[in-house]
């Protein structure tokens, strides 16, 4: 039974740490760049006059400090943390003595433009994308006014770069939005699917009722004045078979959704109704396919509900196959525990199931079983075990009129 995959790495670190990473690269490029390194004549740029002082070094730091505030206000407040993270590229670009806010000091601004794109409405990140492009202008224009050289050209190119930024994370979230609305859809096909499957083992039942019935109120009528016991005994057979009959339709028809006739044919094959008395045949076939499965059987056998019987065998079968297909073990355990009141399922393996989040909606699988069990008015979970492997586990009420 597999769980659910871990996230990627840019996914499983918070925006934060990604925009401290970025300032921290930045600064320390831009310190780099500074020095001659091995093979240079000459350092690539040269260090402005309040790179090295006191007073730079003090607005450097200060820059960082308005740059991690940015960086934790961020994700609760988007406008408000970007707008940090800007001042913080400002004033540390004053001490490099260039005319522009070089690209190394706006590696933050650009990261969290793409997450405030990729997670905020399409308005949230717009006012975003103007408010990064209306500081680089801004900070031109201070220094067209004030007389001092600009570097309108690589300013161009870090707008350039705002804006790819943005772009990335909005096609990241329509592409988020898109696959969401996919597994949605896959949800509700499938839990259409099931349905009109049990809708068909229902009408396997009913049909298999309503002949017993025929046959029974038949042999009645041919003997109610020479044999009466007889007749009586019939008549008992239909009550039972009636009432049996109608409770599961009481229970299961209101919440099974009707589709048109080649849908429901195509969705559920008329195929024989198992039940629990076929279990140790499917841990016989699938023990022979190579993985072992062992069942226990606990309480008092007793006759169950059609609906209940064909439910439980159901969700036997669908844990053993996915144990067979994603837990990469070799066996299993299958537990069926006969109460008073209620059917008790349990199948367990001791494969590459991790964590301890229930699995909900993981696979169709465990969404038919979830929608069989909801249907029963049961309960049911699907979780990686504490140490490793996989549970599934189902209880079923059983009605009082078949105890």
């Amino acid at each position: 039974m597999s769980a659910t995959p871990a996230p990627p790495l840019f996914e499983r670190r918070s925006p934060a740490t990604w925009m401290v990473l970025a300032w921290c690269a930045g600064s320390a490029l831009t310190f780099l760049f500074r020095f001659r390194l091995p093979g240079e004549s000459e350092p690539s740029v040269w260090p402005g006059v309040l790179l090295f002082r006191w007073d730079g070094m003090v607005t450097l730091a200060l820059a960082t400090a308005v740059t991690l505030a940015g960086c934790v206000r961020l994700e609760r407040r988007p406008l408000r943390g970007l707008a940090l993270l800007l001042a913080g590229s400002a004033l540390g670009a004053m001490p490099l003595s260039v005319g522009e806010i070089p690209l190394l000091q706006f590696l933050a601004v650009d990261v969290a433009l793409y997450f405030v794109a990729a997670s905020r409405p399409r308005r949230t990140g717009a006012a975003a994308l103007a408010l990064a492009l209306g500081t680089l202008g801004a900070y031109l224009a201070v220094r067209v006014l004030s007389g001092w050289p600009v570097g309108t050209s690589a300013e161009l190119t870090v707008a350039l770069t705002a804006v790819i930024a943005w772009l990335l994370g909005r096609a990241t979230h329509e592409s988020r939005a898109h696959a969401e609305q996919v597994r949605a859809q896959a949800a509700a096909q499938a839990v259409t699917a099931e349905r009109l499957r049990i809708a068909r083992e229902l009408h396997d039942m009913v049909a298999h009722t309503i002949g017993i019935v025929a046959l029974q109120a038949g042999a009645a009528r041919r003997v109610i004045d020479t044999r009466p016991e007889l007749a009586r005994d019939a008549l008992g057979a239909v009550e039972t078979a009636s009432r049996d009959t109608l409770s599961g339709l009481r229970r299961m028809l209101g919440a099974l959704r009707r589709a048109e006739p080649g849908e429901a044919a195509e969705a559920a094959p008329l195929d024989p109704s198992p039940g629990l008395a076929d279990v140790n045949r499917l841990a016989a076939r699938t023990t022979a396919a190579g993985v072992r499965v062992d069942v226990r059987w606990l309480g008092t056998p007793r006759p169950l509900p059609p609906e209940v019987d064909v439910s439980a065998y159901r969700i036997i079968q669908e844990a053993v196959t996915n144990v067979v297909r994603h837990a990469g073990t070799g066996s299993c355990r299958v537990t069926v525990e006969r109460q008073s009141k209620e059917l008790r399922i349990e199948v367990v393996d001791e494969g590459k199931g991790t964590g301890t989040a229930d699995s909900r909606g993981s696979g169709y699988g465990l969404l038919g079983m979830r929608e069989r069990v909801s249907l029963l008015h049961g309960e049911f979970s699907a979780r990686p075990g504490p140490r490793g492997g996989f549970r599934v586990a189902a209880r079923l009420p059983v009605p009082a009129g078949a105890r």
